[in-house]
């Protein structure tokens, strides 16, 4: 795929995408060997998503795409840190994908957890609290304690920090040049909701 797109193109190109794999129409693109023997020579994604670990959210299958078409960053609940950051500015500075995109989903075990630690006032021991501390602003901003209110807050909360944590793209994002949206994916339907859409100046 070419990067040739604005931001709201390729926006619409990922939801085509959705539309297909929820109605099982999916094309399958970019997935031969001659493509995959093309990328040897370097990768031209048209968008970064950053999304959860959880292995029910395979992001290039949801958009109905192939090898070197998205840039995919990925911790349990998508939880933003300094690895996380430096891998979006790369994608935008260095690969220049004009689109970032910010995925929760239904059911996150990571918002789950979350969740459960401010209910309960524990947090978990070991490396775990690490997600749950970074996720639980989310729950405390949601409107309610509703799992699917908390992960598009989340997914919001998380897009917005993006923007403010990555120099480059908040630039890009003023001139519009890049876009950066926040979006939930259904597990029962298929389905990517868009939860906030900032396209800066078109």
């Amino acid at each position: 795929m070419s990067t040739e797109k604005t931001p709201r193109e390729v926006w619409e190109l990922l939801r085509a995408g959705n539309e297909r794999f929820v109605a099982s129409q999916e094309t399958h693109p970019h997935r031969d060997p001659t493509w995959r023997e093309q990328l040897r020579d370097g990768q031209n994604p048209i968008a970064a998503v950053v999304a959860c670990s959880d292995s029910r959210v395979p992001v290039e299958l949801l958009f109905d795409v192939g090898f070197g078409d998205i840039f995919v960053i990925r911790t349990a609940g998508g939880c933003v840190d300094a690895a996380v950051s430096a891998s979006v500015e790369y994608a935008v500075e260095g690969l220049n994908v004009p689109l970032v995109m910010f995925l929760s989903h239904e059911s996150c075990g990571a918002v789950g957890t979350a969740l459960n630690a401010v209910e309960t006032e524990e947090v978990p021991d070991g490396l775990v609290r690490v997600f749950v501390e970074k996720i639980v602003p989310s729950v405390l901003q949601s409107p309610t304690r509703d799992p699917k209110d908390v992960e598009v807050t989340h997914a919001n909360l998380s897009a917005q920090h993006l923007i403010e944590r990555v120099p480059v793209l908040a630039e890009r994002l003023a001139n519009g040049t890049v876009g950066v949206v926040a979006a939930r994916y259904q597990l029962a339907d298929g389905q990517v909701h868009p939860t906030m859409e900032n396209f800066g100046i078109e």
